[in-house]
């Protein structure tokens, strides 16, 4: 019996011994080499794990900054250009800056402006109902309301409003990552500069149809009537399938398209309102009205004027 188990061990032992010579030959012929600057590089990352930089997460992104020879075309949109310049520093290569960008929303058809027609019952989800049906009013290129773009941002930067059916964007925790972007299958969210003080101008509105069709669904919709290009004196306005599309780059923010769009579909953000100018109030003019004296006590009163 004691022999036995003496002999149980014995074997046990020396299989283990044997296992374990073999996972360490093993482990050194298939060992693959890592870069320690990777994980130094994913530190200095947000840990975000968005994918706006192009990447699956931070861990692949933290490979691809430091397997890559040239970065600049490279950017992590939640760290930005501080976040790209310590990583820029530690590898010893040359990052380019960018401008910071926000999500916009290129619809403002609330609920006042664009009349539901259909009702819709089911799962509710904007990627469902592009599929299904084309929404619940007669724009089929607007919002769809079921906030698909809200429950994947990560970063609370969005939320559905209650009276409008619209998703509103809070800019000053908007990250850039362009999740949102790609979970909205109307393509109606887009990535803008930010530009200083927040200020910008574009078309809210991805209506393609012509401008009657458009404006009986929507209220607020492009009509393409071109009265904004004609106008702008940078010519960064242009149109394409009835509608108009504002250039970012190309456009001074001079307000002169806004004024002139008669449906109201341009959106200006965080501009001062204009200051109107008072005309200048014209002084009557002084009449001179002759002074007549009458002597009553002479016989013969004579008037002096």
């Amino acid at each position: 019996m004691a022999d036995s188990i003496l002999y149980s061990a014995l074997l046990l032992s020396s299989i283990g011994i044997v296992a374990a010579v073999i996972l360490y030959i093993v482990s050194k012929k298939f060992y693959v080499f890592e870069n320690p600057l990777i994980t130094k590089v994913e530190d200095i990352l947000p840990a975000a794990n968005c994918g706006g930089c192009g990447s699956p997460g931070c861990r692949a992104f933290a490979e691809k900054l430091v397997d890559s020879e040239d970065i600049s075309d490279l950017f992590c949109p939640v760290g930005g250009n501080d976040v790209m310049k310590l990583v820029a520093e530690l590898l010893g290569k040359e990052v380019a800056e960018k401008d910071p960008t926000v999500a916009v929303m290129r619809c403002q058809g609330s609920c006042d402006v664009r009349p539901k027609t259909t009702e819709y019952q089911g799962p509710r989800s904007c990627a469902i109902s592009s599929l299904v049906y084309g929404g619940e009013t007669d724009c089929q290129y607007g919002c769809l309301g079921d906030g698909d773009c809200v429950n994947v941002c990560k970063f609370d930067a969005m939320y559905m409003d209650e009276e409008t059916g619209l998703p509103v964007i809070i800019t000053d925790k908007c990250t850039s990552c362009g999740a949102c972007v790609e979970a909205c299958p109307r393509n109606i969210i887009e990535m803008r500069p930010k530009n200083k003080r927040d200020l910008k101008i574009f078309v809210g509105c991805m209506n393609e149809d012509k401008g009657g069709i458009a404006k009986k669904a929507c209220d607020v919709a492009c009509i393409g009537c071109s009265k904004c290009a004609d106008i702008c004196p940078k010519d960064a306005i242009t149109m394409h399938d009835n509608l108009a599309y504002i250039d970012p780059v190309l456009c001074t923010l001079c307000r002169k398209c806004v004024e002139v769009c008669p449906t109201h579909s341009i959106i200006e953000t965080n501009f001062p309102p204009k200051k109107v100018k008072k005309l200048k109030e014209e002084k009557p003019k002084e009449v001179i009205v002759p002074v007549i004296k009458i002597n009553v006590e002479s016989e013969n009163p004579k008037i002096d004027a």
